[in-house]
């Protein structure tokens, strides 16, 4: 191992996964009571038992005790909106009322000077205190959105996806681009951002009500273009919705069929929600390998319906989860997965812990395509990640006295966890939030 201040361990419960516990049982995770994370320019470098790897360490390396506390990889969030964080709370509506009522409203404020960075350096903020260190985002329609939220993400070195929304019709004017603008922009802000820093792109038709058929061939030729982006956009949450793009695209197959006559539907493609889904459109998915991403509090939220895990697994289809701010209703990952559960066991489905754990961090890096980055504590993955208190609150410490084993006490943490828990987060070996306080992003 190389000498030099670039070196810091972190000393505490390391938890992370190398498979999939739905799969693989308990094979799938590692866990050290008492292990050491050893971290070189950004990037993991050695991790195992403290006592075995503290004597390795150069004489000048910075070594950070968490102990007792639990340190896993950052958490990933698969689907939120960036101009949604003043929307968030919205009272009474389901999908297609609450967009007008609300959201565009808010949305139009992103054309006023300084309005998107201010709402980029909150979110930014918020993230990282709930312990999430990478997230696919929406951005609005104007190509300054993204210009601001990816400027203050590569300032923080965060690897972000994000994308500025194309949505030519079904929206108010102000909010409306156009096909051509919608693929300059896009393209622009593809070869400024894309691949610059820790910064990817989304390609992000909003859906398919609000782009117009030109539009969506514009969308096709990025994607054609730029095969190494995202994609993002919603399906299938709301039937009003999906009886309203039917309506619109009245030659498709059905909802997926829309975008899988644009090409939109392939690996890359986070597609939010996929509660409404018809068997064609399940095995759409699976034969094209898109994701469907799974977005509890904002399902209930919005009256929209419960998604149907089991189903996606037999039928072979990737799942991602996410916070979907701001029809969702928190930023923490682990208040997500408690709704989640709540979700599933309406189904007759489960959610155990371990599976919880392995959603929000190696399974959405797989999701995303990102697992060779991030999402783990591998040898060579980016260093991004939480320090958790499992009894942060009363309640939760109260309820830790009768915990049995590892498998419980991470089940209190799915359930009752949320943000007061993270005691700090770090980006690429960096403290960057700290538990009561952020921590002022880096000049770079």
């Amino acid at each position: 191992m190389s000498t030099g201040d670039a070196v810091r361990a972190l000393r505490g419960r390391l938890l992370w996964f190398v498979d999939d516990p739905h799969s693989a049982g308990e094979a799938a995770h590692r866990y050290l009571a008492d292990g050491l994370l050893v971290i070189e320019n950004g990037l993991i470098r050695a991790v195992g038992e403290a006592q075995a790897l503290l004597p390795t360490l150069p004489a000048d390396a910075a070594i950070v005790d968490h102990r007792p506390h639990l340190i896993m990889p950052g958490f990933i969030d698969a689907h939120l909106h960036m101009p949604q964080t003043q929307v968030i709370a919205s009272y009474g509506a389901q999908l297609m009322e609450w967009l007008n009522r609300y959201t565009f409203v808010e949305e139009q404020k992103l054309a006023q000077q300084g309005h998107a960075e201010a709402l980029c350096a909150f979110l930014l903020d918020e993230l990282l205190a709930s312990g999430t260190t990478t997230a696919a985002v929406y951005c609005s329609v104007h190509r300054r959105s993204a210009e601001a939220f990816f400027a203050e993400s590569h300032r923080r070195n965060t690897r972000m996806i994000a994308g500025k929304v194309m949505m030519d019709r079904n929206a108010p004017e102000a909010l409306r681009d156009t096909p051509e603008s919608g693929y300059a922009d896009s393209k622009a802000l593809i070869a400024r951002w894309h691949g610059r820093g820790r910064q990817l792109y989304a390609i992000t038709p909003r859906f398919a009500i609000t782009s117009s058929p030109e539009q969506m061939a514009a969308a096709q030729r990025l994607v054609a273009e730029h095969p190494d982006c995202h994609v993002q956009t919603h399906i299938d949450e709301n039937r009003a919705e999906i009886a309203f793009a039917r309506e619109l695209y009245p030659q498709a197959a059905d909802y997926a069929g829309i975008y899988e006559d644009y090409d939109l539907l392939g690996p890359r493609s986070l597609m939010g929600h996929c509660i409404h889904m018809e068997d064609r459109e399940w095995r759409a998915f699976a034969a094209h390998g898109a994701v469907a991403v799974f977005c509890p509090t904002s399902n209930l939220f919005l009256g929209s319906g419960l998604f149907d895990w089991a189903r996606a697994r037999r039928e072979g289809v990737r799942v991602a989860v996410a916070t979907d701010i701001g029809g969702g209703t928190s930023y923490s990952m682990l208040r997500t997965l408690a709704e989640a559960y709540k979700v599933l066991q309406l189904q007759g489905q489960t959610l155990p812990a371990f599976e919880a754990l392995h959603a929000i961090t190696r399974g959405n890096a797989v999701a995303l395509g990102l697992d060779h980055l991030i999402g783990s504590f591998e040898i060579g993955r980016e260093a991004d990640l939480v320090v958790l208190d499992p009894a942060a609150t009363r309640a939760m410490a109260h309820r830790l006295e009768t915990a049995r084993d590892l498998d419980e006490q991470l089940f209190v943490l799915v359930t009752l966890g949320d943000e007061r828990n993270v005691v700090a987060t770090y980006v690429a070996g960096e403290r960057v939030a700290s538990a009561g306080q952020r921590v002022a992003a880096p000049a770079r």
